[in-house]
């Protein structure tokens, strides 16, 4: 018969693999700042960690990459489902050309270009693709005053494959609450 002491050392690595692999996705998460201003709902945002070194080789390849951002404006419930106000789609798309060694990117908000420009400048390529600043998403019309709200992004990368390739291929998500006060 064994003892219990044989199991303690392999069930230790496992629950010290499980906390490692925990911490790493904890690295990669989106860090959201809404701001009501003008009778908007501004929100910023920025992907920590997801221009990876495999998304930079992606993306040199001539792979068109787009990393999409869904952005919910949304009220606590007591006693169901939280209710969604408000939600829009944001695409930051680059595709680089080999030949003119240029990076071409566009933002599309809700089926709508937004912005497009040509550069050469990868440090622009990586905040474009993981940073919005102060983007109006919603108007404060369809806000109660007084009343506590929150907005969730959630952001996901294409292509998707089954590797470990892309850093966040099912989707990570971050969010912040705030107190809309007339």
């Amino acid at each position: 018969m064994r003892s219990d002491r044989s199991k303690g050392p392999g069930l230790l690595v496992v629950l010290g693999v499980i906390a490692s692999t925990a911490t790493l996705f904890a690295a990669d998460s989106i860090r959201v700042t809404p701001l009501v201003r003008d009778g908007q709902v501004l929100v910023s945002f920025q992907l920590d960690n997801g221009f990876t070194e495999d998304v930079r080789a992606a993306i040199y390849s001539g792979l068109r990459t787009t990393f999409t951002y869904t952005v919910e404006l949304r009220v606590e419930s007591a006693i169901w489902v939280d209710r969604m106000i408000a939600t829009v789609s944001v695409d930051n798309t680059v595709e680089y050309d080999n030949l003119a060694r240029r990076h071409s990117l566009s933002r599309i908000v809700d089926g709508r270009l937004e912005d497009a420009r040509i550069t050469e400048d990868e440090a622009l390529v990586r905040q474009w693709m993981t940073t919005l600043d102060r983007l109006p998403v919603f108007r404060t019309s369809k806000l109660e005053p007084n009343r506590e709200y929150y907005v969730r992004v959630v952001a996901r990368a294409r292509p998707r494959t089954d590797a470990f390739f892309w850093p966040f291929a099912s989707g990570l998500s971050g969010q912040k609450k705030f107190t809309f006060i007339r």
